[in-house]
């Protein structure tokens, strides 16, 4: 039986960790991987439900929730909690690692002349709400949203996240600009929802069309159709397969979480940037980080888990090739502050994933 838990000496984005030695070489991924495909939100009722515990009110405290990280150990929920949004979960076959091995480019949003991909994630584990960071992603279907494993699936209690959903550039007070998506499914790698290996802590989640919250004569709120993710906020590009060490990398977040010393320089009401840092390999072992690529001079806390790492990235366009995701943050010099982020190194196995998400359809219609 694969262990459920495991004592994490790096947390996504929570615990100060001592420099180890860089990793020097990649695992092997030739060996044939699988998908592994959980069902968040499958019918337009599904949806519905979901909305329907993201109220405008509830939105407004949502910055306040804890922000995600993989030592949060989640509680049952009680017997009065909602209905869980999470009904199935199967896994699927491999996709051709040829095709999965290409960049994917990024595309501008329809009708603007620059992206706004990033934002938070917002769902239940339990009985208690949690965030992340998160960001569109190019793909077929135009509904895919890149983030960290661990704030979508908690591989101790073999459970998805409940009431998923992702708000891209949300407002200080709950507002969501360009809508609210009912996460549809979680792909992700069969090592990560097994045991919980940290170099695989990324998942690709495919969504449903947006909608938002429009008052309503007589007191109350209707859901509004707002149209698919990519087409409103534009989507990332993906290159993988980059070896650390030869190119330089941007991370974005919404960190909110304390540093070492207890000092808590950021909100996580405003997206933030590192960059443009060199990247070097990684390890871990106590946590099965065997290829974890490291970006310097990253002082995230938790709240950042999930966000973005993009290369030739163009602040004009809001654009750039996503090649990693805030997973685990390190404090290199014992001292008072973060100072490196690190994320799974993204390889065909990645691709994998992530052509699996962008391939699968959801309704035309939610509203």
């Amino acid at each position: 039986m694969i262990p459920r838990a495991r004592h994490v000496v790096a947390a996504a984005l929570s615990s100060a960790l001592l420099m180890l030695p860089a990793f020097t070489g990649v695992a092997s991924a030739e060996r044939d991987s699988q998908v592994f495909a959980v069902t968040l939100a499958k019918t337009s009722a599904d949806v519905k439900r979901v909305a329907d515990y993201w109220t405008p009110e509830q939105l407004k405290k949502a910055d306040s929730y804890s922000p995600a990280t993989p030592g949060a150990a989640a509680t049952p929920a009680p017997s009065s909690s909602p209905t869980s949004s999470a009904p199935a979960t199967q896994a699927t076959s491999p996709v051709t690692r040829a095709i999965a091995a290409q960049p994917v480019a990024p595309a501008l949003p329809r009708k603007r002349s620059a992206a706004t991909t990033m934002g938070k994630v917002f769902f239940r584990f339990g009985d208690k709400e949690y965030w992340c960071s998160a960001s569109a992603i190019a793909a077929k279907n135009h509904s895919v949203v890149a983030t960290a494993g661990h704030c979508a699936y908690d591989p101790r209690q073999a459970k998805a996240a409940e009431f998923w959903i992702f708000v891209p550039n949300p407002g200080p007070n709950g507002e969501t600009p360009d809508g609210i998506y009912v996460g549809s499914s979680i792909s992700m790698h069969e090592d990560w929802s097994g045991k919980g290996d940290y170099d695989f802590d990324y998942a690709f989640v495919t969504v449903h069309r947006g909608f938002k919250w429009v008052a309503k004569d007589g007191g109350g709120y209707v859901m509004q159709d707002v149209g698919r993710l990519q087409d409103n906020v534009g989507g990332q590009g993906i290159e993988l397969n980059k070896k650390p060490g030869t190119y330089s990398a941007v991370a974005f977040g919404y960190p909110a979480g304390a540093q070492p010393d207890g000092s808590t320089p950021f909100n996580g009401k405003k997206l933030e940037m590192c960059g443009a840092g060199s990247t070097r390999w990684t390890s871990a072992v106590s946590i099965d980080l065997q290829k974890g690529v490291q970006l310097l001079s990253c002082d995230f806390s938790p709240g950042a888990s999930g966000g973005p790492w993009l290369i030739g990235y163009n602040g004009d366009r809001g654009l750039g090739s996503l090649n990693g995701v805030n997973s685990l943050t390190w404090n290199r010099d014992a001292k008072g502050w973060y100072d490196a982020v690190s994320a799974p190194y993204f390889d065909t196995t990645t691709g994998e994933v992530y052509r699996r998400a962008a391939a699968l359809t959801t309704p035309s219609k939610v509203t």
